[in-house]
């Protein structure tokens, strides 16, 4: 005996929501509440794919708790990438939950008020180093270990972590300040280098990517502090733009190009 109409309709609705759920995508995002990572929350978001959005403070930043209730999907969850016990308390909590694309986006680049000139030769203040290389170094280091078995479990198995031509060694931006930030993208890079190596044999692919100069929040606090005259950069991209092109990069990468430091746009960089 068939279904009434109106009763087929509705189970093949509910049949069809449930096969989309068990296609869904799945993205961790670390720093996701601002900047560059909320970008990307939002986009991902757009997209229908269950966004796992990370943040470091006490309680839920306003731009994820909106984010969450304008997407179901989002879900905002605390964790602080300098401290193994977030990190493993995370893990813990999202075990068995398959991850396709895991984002290493929290980065510290200066103190709160922004000053590079700390990490300039004659003026350090190493306790700002020990923070710096806590969370750009160590943190993708413990992420990717903790959530290992996540991408593994994952269709997609793609670690992306956004570095920056402050990085290379081969070409570097201008100028001596930021010494600490620009070393710690270097160590990035070539721990990422690595961990590419290892991870290759699971399918992994790891990548490490370069989003541009990007007008966040950071940009402009920057430029107007200390008057760096690239507040009216041409070559500055929204976070918008910078995001849509990196995921358009993500979406086309595969293993050959694990290990590799990409530009936005998916062309190589130099190390």
């Amino acid at each position: 005996m068939g279904f009434p109409g109106a009763v087929a309709l509705a189970l093949s609705t509910c049949l069809a929501v449930l096969a989309t759920d068990a296609r869904a995508e799945t993205v961790l995002i670390t720093g996701a509440n601002s900047g560059i990572g909320l970008e990307f929350a939002r986009q991902y978001a757009a997209r229908n794919w269950t966004v796992i959005a990370t943040h470091r403070h006490a309680e839920t930043p306003p731009t994820l708790t909106e984010l969450s209730a304008r997407y179901p999907r989002v879900r905002a969850e605390r964790m602080d990438v300098s401290s193994e016990q977030d990190v493993l308390a995370l893990a813990h909590k999202l075990e068995g939950v398959p991850i396709d694309v895991l984002i290493n986006n929290a980065a510290v680049y200066a103190e709160a008020d922004g000053d590079p000139f700390t990490q300039s030769f004659g003026k350090f203040d190493f306790p700002l180093m020990d923070t710096i290389f806590a969370v750009n170094v160590k943190g993708p280091l413990m992420v990717v270990q903790a959530f290992y078995p996540n991408v593994k479990a994952g269709r997609q198995k793609k670690i992306v972590s956004i570095s920056s031509t402050n990085g290379s060694l081969t070409h570097s931006p201008p100028g001596t300040n930021a010494v600490f930030y620009r070393a710690s993208k270097a160590a990035l890079n070539k721990e990422m280098q690595l961990i590419a190596q290892d991870l290759e044999p699971d399918g992994i692919t790891v990548v490490l990517l370069h989003p541009g100069v990007v007008k966040t929040e950071r940009f402009f606090a920057s430029s107007r502090k200390f008057n760096f005259g690239t507040a009216d950069n041409p070559a500055a991209l929204d976070p918008a733009s910078s995001v849509q092109r990196m995921i358009a990069t993500i979406d086309r990468l595969s293993l050959r190009k694990s290990g590799h430091f990409l530009r936005y746009d998916g062309s190589e960089l130099p190390w």
